[in-house]
């Protein structure tokens, strides 16, 4: 299918240098799916923190054009299409709010604010970006990676649209068929901030099958400033005689188990539930044997319980944990 797919199509889609290789390396892929899937082990897995560095380094600030010396043309035209809905929102002083947000941004954290812009308004992006600010470095760099994640898939359904019309256009008359990418490319990038939209509002968005796990997690050792690997992790989805566990109340024998693994050496947990397209609503829980990675830390172990209600069964949950000796934090990734 992306024969004609080369390093800098890659490279358009996500700046790591080592991502385009890699990328390029494991194809060709036969569908969009094969080269997602590629894409984010190649993004977590392979590509190290200099790598991520380089990709963020390849966006412009949010209000900003991208530099004329920008190395990829189609990544600097892309990033102007993401940009168009907050440019187009945006007024004098929101810009300028912008701006200022950014720079104390860029002091505190060393990188540019990263956030998947595209259908987001000038007001949306600020109050994100305000909402960021706060976040420990460790943190911030993680949830920046998740967010170039997201941008990369985009763009990489952007590139395989265009590889699909263009070998539709060979066998076509040409007037039809540049009539028909066109009306293709808007229906396909169109659907993609309909699915956003429609899951901000609580509808339920016509999605594609899933093709990892709706509830996956990673733990990263603040104390080291590295991956935990090693650790024990459950998950439990509640199916007690309540409709929920109480708080100060015995919940013996209303958690039942839906999968386990072990964090591998970037952190990150094995398959702990089926590839479903629509996650059962109700409560889970997530636990880390933390006192057997960390036998003198404080934590025997940590379990952390969250709620999915019928309106999120489509999407995806990322449950880091950050941990210590001495405390721990997480936050809802994506």
């Amino acid at each position: 299918m992306d024969s004609k797919m080369e390093e800098k199509d890659f490279l358009a889609c996500c700046g790591s240098k080592k991502f385009a290789e890699e990328m390029t390396s494991s194809g060709p892929f036969a569908n969009l799916d094969q080269a997602i899937d590629a894409a984010r082990d190649i993004w977590f897995n392979k590509v190290d923190v200099n790598g991520w560095l380089e990709a963020f380094a390849a966006h412009p600030q949010i209000g900003q054009n991208p530099s004329a010396k920008h190395p990829s043309d189609t990544s600097a035209q892309w990033s102007k299409g993401e940009q168009s809905t907050a440019l187009q929102t945006a007024t004098d002083s929101s810009l300028q709010e912008l701006s200022d947000w950014n720079a104390r941004y860029w002091k505190k954290f060393g990188f540019v604010f990263l956030i998947c812009a595209s259908g987001r308004t000038a007001s949306e992006i600020l109050a994100e970006l305000k909402r960021r600010y706060p976040n420990r470095p460790i943190v911030e760099f993680e949830i920046a990676a998740q967010e170039q994640m997201k941008v990369t898939e985009l763009r990489l359904a952007k590139l395989f649209s265009t590889q699909v019309k263009a070998a539709s256009i060979s066998t076509q008359n040409p007037e039809t068929a540049a009539k028909k990418a066109g009306e293709d490319r808007v229906s396909i990038i169109g659907a993609h901030l309909t699915a956003t939209s429609e899951a901000s509002a609580g509808k339920t968005p016509q999605i594609s099958p899933r093709t990892r796990p709706p509830i996956t997690t990673h733990v990263l050792d603040v104390a080291r400033g590295s991956p935990a690997a090693g650790i024990e992790v459950r998950l439990e989805m509640w199916k007690g005689n309540q409709p929920h566990p109480l708080f100060g109340k015995e919940d013996e024998g209303g958690w039942v188990l839906e999968g386990s693994s072990i964090t591998d050496k970037d952190g990150r947990s094995g398959q702990l539930m089926s590839i479903i397209d629509a996650l059962n609503p109700g409560i889970y829980k997530i636990s880390f044997n933390t006192g057997k990675y960390c036998p003198s830390g404080f934590f025997p172990y940590v379990s952390i319980l969250f709620e999915i209600k019928e309106s999120q069964k489509w999407e995806h949950f990322h449950v880091p944990l950050l941990l210590s000796p001495f405390s721990f934090s997480t936050y809802r990734g994506s």
